[in-house]
């Protein structure tokens, strides 16, 4: 049975999106089936990092949603088996069109049907892991999205602002009763003490801290073109998303 992994940010600028990226990318590295799903509807951007083009796309998340597709129908295969990779990896893309965009902020959705759409994917892709990319902060898709997951991450950047909103999160996670509560310590000025700071942030938050991820100059200049653990699979950041896919395996 396939793995629901949500990551998660309290603001939007942690990184979020290029780890969840980076990650389903390693997981396919290591021979699983895995789909990641671009939920932050009002903001959709991870299809940037896997360098698709929206406007050869014949369907998104929102049309599912509408129930003008089946789910499986807006999956890409982003690694298929000819490239070379053991693994397997999709994309569900939400819409990157305006009028798109503002009829589900105006509208909404259906909720009930975002969560069979997740479980129609685990089993028509017959999938190991699938990972929801989520908009930033709280809201009903957001919740739904933690609810139904059997593992949550939190990406927080030492910043007091992060610090005090992903305190909110992880204390509705755990009343929602997840499975499995991560944290990711993100963008980190390498003049920390790292170790010091995860320590610091586990006794604080009562939850582990899977990975403490420094700033990264080559990262920043990346800048989303691609990913990061494809360009640079022997740089320490590259080690540390490897690190936490062998936890999630």
């Amino acid at each position: 049975m396939a793995k629901i992994v949500s990551i998660h940010s309290y603001r939007g600028g942690t990184g979020k999106s290029n780890i969840t990226a980076n990650l389903a990318y390693v997981l396919a590295q290591q021979g699983k089936r895995v789909a990641v799903v671009d939920t932050d509807i009002q903001s959709p951007g991870i299809h940037v990092i896997f360098q698709i083009n929206q406007e050869l796309l014949k369907h998104s998340l929102n049309d599912f949603l509408w129930r003008k597709c089946k789910i499986e129908e807006v999956a890409i295969p982003v690694i298929s088996a000819d490239t070379g990779l053991p693994g397997v990896l999709f994309l569900v893309p939400s819409s990157t069109n305006t009028g798109d965009i503002a009829r589900i902020i105006n509208d909404g959705y259906n909720m009930d049907l975002l969560s069979e759409g997740f479980m129609q994917l685990c089993e028509k892709l017959e999938l190991d892991f699938l990972l929801v990319d989520t908009h930033p902060g709280l809201n009903e898709e957001t919740l739904l999205s933690i609810a139904i997951s059997d593992k949550l991450l939190i990406i927080m950047r030492p910043d007091q602002q992060d610090f005090e909103g992903s305190s909110i999160t992880l204390r509705i996670a755990s009343r929602l009763q997840v499975e499995e509560i991560a944290v990711i310590l993100n963008k980190v000025p390498t003049s920390y003490d790292l170790a010091g700071l995860k320590a610091e942030v586990e006794k604080s938050y009562g939850f582990p801290v899977e990975a403490v991820i420094p700033h990264s100059d080559e990262l920043m200049v990346l800048g989303s073109k691609e990913l990061f653990c494809k360009r640079f699979p022997e740089h320490p950041v590259s080690g540390l998303i490897r690190t936490v896919a062998e936890r999630l395996i």
